[in-house]
């Protein structure tokens, strides 16, 4: 099992053979460097909480997840919110935020983020291709050093929460944006499933993953949770948890279970034109979840902070 980067074994141990980072890490280069580590802090000063959505597999709701997350933490309009997309090869946020064939603007203060409303901003990848149908083929040092771009380079402003957007599984990127946001802080991430085993195997990998970089988890979403058919109301298990689903990993990993939303085709359709669901579907029994949800994500994040000023 990886070490973890701030392991004296990093990068030497059996388990790093093959890795990606192994070179990054046996060289103590894991993190930002003294100078990165205070233009970072610079820049997300004014960050308040920072989230991640990771995901063990592709294809789980992840990035719906993120666009959601922000659409509803923005619906207060006294909270500034941001969302990053750094899944940088599968930039699906520009098109789920309505925003595709947008681009970035420089201004003097850095890269200025495309904004939906006026208090919730993106940045993705894919407002600097020139079609999205463009493909991004880049090995991990490029991507990284986007990542880095985008929290030091973007003008963020004052913002009360940032969510990041991330790619499948455990790879360069999610290394290097725990790495730099160390520089700072992040509240935890939002790990997102869905009930069938195949998927969960590749969550416990994404939680032991999390543990090694001592990266808090504030809990896991259960994602197509079952189906309620809107003419019988009858409820079907589209994807059957044959272990238990979330629930049972949750108990045995001692995770918090944020909670279950069940599939509702509304969802896509919404996504695909750009538009929040949660504001086209307002009674859905998935928006009703997906508020539970981000209320308890927010009553985390204001735990975190408080503990943080105590520490302090």
């Amino acid at each position: 099992e990886c070490p973890g980067t701030g392991s004296a074994q990093a990068g030497r141990a059996a388990a790093c053979q093959g890795c990606l980072n192994q070179g990054l890490c046996a060289a103590g280069a894991a993190g930002p460097d003294p100078a990165e580590a205070a233009e970072l802090r610079a820049r997300l000063r004014t960050v308040r909480h920072t989230v991640l959505v990771l995901s063990g597999k592709g294809g789980v709701g992840k990035s719906t997840f993120s666009a959601l997350l922000a659409h509803g933490l923005a619906a207060d309009e006294t909270k500034q919110v941001a969302l990053l997309d750094i899944d940088i090869c599968g930039p699906s946020i520009p098109k789920m935020m309505g925003l595709e064939g947008e681009q970035v603007h420089q201004s003097g203060s850095g890269w200025s983020p495309v904004y939906v409303e006026e208090n919730l901003g993106v940045m993705s990848v894919g407002f600097l291709l020139s079609s999205p149908d463009d493909a991004v083929i880049w090995r991990g040092p490029k991507k990284n050093g986007l990542i880095k771009q985008f929290l030091r380079d973007v003008d963020w402003g004052e913002v009360d929460y940032l969510i990041v957007d991330t790619p499948p599984g455990t790879s360069d990127e999610h290394l290097s944006i725990v790495q730099y946001l160390s520089a700072t802080h992040i509240d935890g991430a939002v790990i997102v499933t869905t009930p069938q085993e195949v998927s969960l195997q590749d969550v416990r990998k994404e939680i032991n993953f999390c543990r090694k970089v001592k990266l808090p988890i504030i809990g896991v979403v259960e994602n197509m949770s079952g189906f309620v058919c809107p003419k019988c109301k009858n409820e079907s298990q589209i994807f059957p948890p044959t272990t238990g689903g979330a629930e049972k990993m949750c108990q045995n990993l001692s995770v918090s279970l944020l909670g279950k939303v069940p599939l509702d085709p509304q969802i896509g359709k919404s996504c695909d034109r750009g538009q929040s669901f949660l504001a086209e579907a307002p009674e859905s029994p998935a928006t009703l979840s997906y508020r539970n949800i981000i209320q308890r994500i927010q009553e985390y994040c204001e735990q975190h902070h408080l503990q943080e000023e105590k520490i302090m």
